[in-house]
């Protein structure tokens, strides 16, 4: 996907605060993304649902977790057992955070060591990542049967040959972040280099942990990409990410029963080599991935449960857009995942059409057939459609999407029920693999200085797998339709050329096939932001406000509503130095996310950057 890259740079480049109002108009419709259909789509095309940061949003926020950037988009939820490096799931749309497939500069991360294949959040910090794109709803045709939503991360680019950023913070809790990165972009090659040092004293993680320790956490992130035009058509493209993390955590088991002396390791090491073909009238991108991830726990220093995981992939995806009325798109995929020695493949291919016969009437339609070794074969769909009115006042979109996906319990689900931790009724029928559809219908009004968006959504899971949390027997599955269907409204408005004001609000309802509201799933997300920045954009500010209310945790217990305000502010005191400050959870609020696991309370940062080019 990399071919992209510049594609998208150069579409996020319209869009800083010092272009006119004018250009920044014409992108908010004409953005290119990559994530609905894994080739460049201006959004005005899209029937699908897809929200975007850029590096200017990410830096605004300034928290460290990734996933705190992307809670504040819209339909996104997250909830973590405790501080930083704790297990945190991210929920798109209601639905089970290892449902999301995410992708960092064309290389999926995936953890094949943990209970279900998934993004491992807990140890993804935000320093070095360029721009987010978030794409909503079941997604199984193009990156696999099992996404029911897809995150699409990209490092940092530079236009210059040499670009050195360096970037120290500290602040409370005792966290405190080192980071430098160099990035280029020459004649024949580009490359991006960073290396992040993070660490926190913490804070106790559990309000019955009676010793009320610090739980700390430590993180050391390398992500190399380096990039090498062998012609004008061909590329050749290298990533390598390794991190070791490092996190103190309470509720494990000792020789006298629970204590709060419990921590884990955690290791990971991804590759990806990619070759890619880009003409005029065609496509060509051909890849290969391998993540190994290493976990081990400890219990008053002593080594208790650990777990390993690999997992190997290639990529082949081809597009036609020279063919008269219509462009094509398609794909192969293959995938096998070892979890503890337990290994298992998957195989599939993909096949999209996309109409190219009108300027304001969009349709795609796909197909997708997967193999799976140990569940068989499987056929997904999705289709979508787009049209645009363009008046005097701005262009107004209607949109509609539908489409379907699979997910095969995991290796380590399997193992689990089959190994001498499970019992009745876990281990009492085999699990068998969940079914995903949904579908969504909206409508999106942009001006030069307004973006207004409203999507409906429905979509369900059927016979969807999750662990026993009142007797830990095990995996259990629901039989029926456990469903996720509401509203999402979102809007951007620039008051003045200094003031910008944004927000989202999503309605989810829940429920399993019983009737009763699925765990953690707030019925009401709330995002607030509004930013200051001066006419010369030397200085910014910028507050954000996030909220949710009505949800539950095991056992029907009911979690407080809450509200969380953050703000921010930066000056740049010229074109190498950037001083920034922010204040967390500013009002001190006092919440849960999970019964009997804290969150942080008030905290003040600061931070330096220096940034070195040669022009």
């Amino acid at each position: 996907m990399s071919y992209t890259r510049s594609l998208s740079v150069a579409v996020v480049a319209s869009l800083l605060w010092s272009h006119s109002a004018e250009l920044r108009a014409q992108a908010a419709i004409d953005e290119i993304v990559v994530t609905s259909n894994r080739i460049p789509i201006p959004v005005r095309q899209l029937g699908t649902s897809v929200s975007v940061l850029d590096f200017d949003d990410i830096q605004s926020r300034g928290t460290l977790a990734l996933s705190d950037v992307m809670r504040q988009m819209p339909a996104v939820a997250a909830s973590s057992n405790g501080g930083l490096g704790n297990s945190t799931t991210l929920r798109i749309r209601g639905e089970e955070g290892f449902r999301t497939i995410t992708y960092l500069d064309g290389m999926r991360l995936q953890d094949p060591s943990a209970p279900q294949i998934a993004t491992d959040f807990s140890n993804l910090i935000s320093s070095g990542i360029d721009r987010v794109e978030i794409l909503r709803g079941p997604q199984g045709l193009a990156f696999g049967a099992d996404a029911g939503g897809v995150i699409n991360l990209s490092t940092r680019t530079s236009p210059e040959p040499f670009e050195l950023n360096l970037e120290a913070q500290g602040g409370g809790y005792g966290t405190r972040q080192t980071s430098g990165s160099l990035t280029g972009n020459g004649e024949s090659l580009d490359y991006f280099l960073s290396v992040a040092d993070f660490g926190t004293d913490g804070f106790n993680n559990r309000p019955s942990d009676v010793s009320a320790d610090e739980d700390g956490y430590d993180n050391q992130t390398f992500h190399g990409r380096l990039g090498y035009a062998l012609s004008e058509t061909w590329r050749l493209e290298l990533v390598h990410r390794k991190v070791d993390g490092s996190n103190d955590y309470d509720g494990c088991f000792g020789s006298l029963g629970p204590t709060g002396d419990c921590s884990s390791d955690y290791g990971m090491q991804a590759s990806r080599l990619g070759l890619e073909f880009l003409s005029e009238g065609f496509s060509h991108q051909l890849s290969y991935t391998k993540t190994r991830t290493d976990r081990q726990d400890f219990t008053e220093s002593v080594p208790t449960f650990g777990s390993q995981g690999e997992q190997t992939r290639g990529e082949y995806i081809g597009s036609a857009k020279a063919l008269d009325g219509v462009d094509l798109i398609w794909g192969f995929d293959y995938q096998r995942d070892v979890a503890n020695g337990l290994g298992r493949k998957n195989q599939g291919a993909f096949f999209e059409l996309l109409s190219d016969f009108s300027q304001a009437f969009f349709v795609t339609a796909g197909i997708r057939h997967d193999d799976n070794e140990d569940f068989g074969t499987n056929t997904s769909f999705r289709l979508s459609a787009a049209y645009l009115f363009e008046t005097e006042f701005g262009t107004l979109k209607f949109k509609a999407a539908r489409g379907s996906g699979f997910r095969a319990p995991s290796p380590f689900e399997i193992q689990y029920n089959r190994g001498p931790y499970a019992f009745t009724p876990a281990t009492k029928d085999q699990l068998f693999q969940e079914e995903s559809k949904g579908w969504e219908f909206g409508a999106q009004f942009n001006t030069q200085e307004l973006h207004l968006e409203a999507t409906l959504f429905d979509q369900s899971i059927s016979n969807a797998i999750f662990f026993d949390l009142l007797s830990f027997s095990g995996y259990l599955q629901d039989e029926g339709r456990s469903a996720s269907s509401g509203i999402e409204l979102v809007a951007d408005y620039r008051i003045t050329e200094m003031l910008r004001v944004s927000g989202n609000y999503t309605y989810n309802k829940t429920e399993r096939p019983d009737g009763s509201q699925r765990l953690r799933r707030p019925n009401h997300l709330f995002n607030f932001g509004l930013r200051f920045a001066s006419l010369n954009n030397k200085m910014t500010m910028n507050a954000f406000y996030r909220s949710q209310a009505e949800a539950i945790d095991v056992g029907d217990t009911a979690l407080e509503d809450f509200g969380v305000l953050d703000l921010t502010a930066a000056f740049q005191i010229n074109e190498t130095l950037r001083i920034y400050g922010r204040l967390e959870n500013a009002l001190d609020e006092d919440y849960q996310e999970i019964s009997d696991y804290n969150t942080a309370g008030f905290a003040a940062y600061v931070g330096i950057s220096l940034k070195l080019a040669a022009f």
